[in-house]
């Protein structure tokens, strides 16, 4: 009968292991849980603002910028007026001429600057939304920064937006504490063997002579602000030379972006005079330094936290060994008080 049971159980085994579904299952099991750790976080935000970017493309793209037609309405209006005004008073009223001409130039400047405050730059939805402006849109969203320079302007962009930030966020706030514990790793293990290599000990030196463990090396913070200022730095140099910014505008403008301040009156790709595909390399590459940069801010805070625990740790130890030298001071000082007193009453 046991050996039944057992060839039954094989059987059932090995079917199950040959089903279909299971196999599915599995699959399914084994990508949720490279999905959960640090690297299948990484992968999913960077595919979440792929993803994002092709959405926005093609929703933004179908339909004709109103704006546009306003555009090219006052154009086309200021032009008549001005040649129904030349027709009828160049000739005979010189001075009549020059009033209207000024009406309507006015008038055309005016509504000309409503409709750049709305947003008009004259370029097409094609041009706006090309995939690197997209995945800057996509990063402004899910980290909000919000430069601001790019917003949807149908309504299944704006309800598309709502969507993508309610999912985003989460997710970015997901890769932020990932992301943050993967770097101060690496970092922590490298401070640690810069500081074994630097110790005059050697690997004796970083070992408690009392517990004969090695000792807990914490980096400290002005470790953690020397890297952010040496990538802050970093990328001063290089968007200065590419979009032609003063250093200090620059600096400004990592610094803003980096603590999702994102005031938006800097972003890369503006420069005019740079061809299209330079401005789509550099929209590219702003993309990957604030991915990296805010993993950089995330290890930064994991470390200095830490730090921030130790010395919060020792601290509480130094006022415990405070309190009870000052008890036991006291209690010293009122027993010599009280045998000085019967001392005193006995004589």
């Amino acid at each position: 009968m046991r050996q039944r049971a057992s060839v039954r159980s094989r059987g059932s085994s090995s079917t199950a292991g040959s089903d279909p579904r299971e196999r599915v299952k599995d699959c399914c099991r084994k990508f949720v849980a490279f999905m959960c750790t640090q690297v299948g976080v990484g992968a999913l935000i960077v595919g979440y603002a792929l993803v994002g970017a092709a959405a926005f493309m093609s929703i933004e793209t179908q339909e004709v910028n109103p704006q546009l037609e306003l555009a090219m309405g006052l154009r086309r209006n200021c032009a008549q007026d001005l040649w129904m005004i030349v027709e009828q008073h160049n000739l005979f009223n010189n001075s009549v001429w020059r009033r209207e001409t000024d009406e309507v130039l006015t008038r055309f400047q005016t509504d000309f600057a409503k409709l750049v405050r709305k947003g008009y730059d004259g370029r097409t939805p094609d041009e706006v939304w090309t995939f690197p402006a997209a995945l800057m849109f996509c990063l402004s969203v899910f980290t909000m920064i919000g430069y601001g320079n790019m917003v949807p302007r149908t309504q299944w962009g704006k309800g598309t937006t709502v969507i993508y930030a309610t999912f985003g966020i989460p997710l970015y706030i997901l890769y932020f504490m990932s992301m943050g514990k993967v770097l101060a790793q690496c970092f922590k293990w490298l401070y640690r063997w810069f500081h074994e290599c630097s110790h005059e000990g050697g690997a004796e030196g970083s070992v408690d002579p009392e517990s004969g463990l090695p000792k807990k090396v914490i980096v400290p913070s002005t470790a953690c602000l020397w890297v952010i200022i040496v990538y802050v730095a970093t990328g001063t140099i290089m968007f200065a030379e590419w979009e032609k910014w003063d250093y200090l505008d620059s600096a400004y403008f990592c610094v803003t972006s980096l603590c999702k301040i994102g005031i938006g009156d800097f972003v890369p790709g503006a420069n005019i005079l740079d061809s299209q595909s330079g401005k789509q390399t550099k929209l590219a590459i702003n993309f990957v330094y604030m991915l990296f940069g805010m993993g950089l801010v995330a290890m930064a805070y994991n470390l200095m936290r830490e730090e921030v625990r130790v010395k919060m740790k020792e601290m509480k130890e130094d006022l415990r060994l405070c309190m009870e030298d000052v008890r036991l001071r006291f209690a010293k000082c009122c027993g010599d008080s009280d045998k000085d007193s019967e001392d005193f009453y006995f004589e």
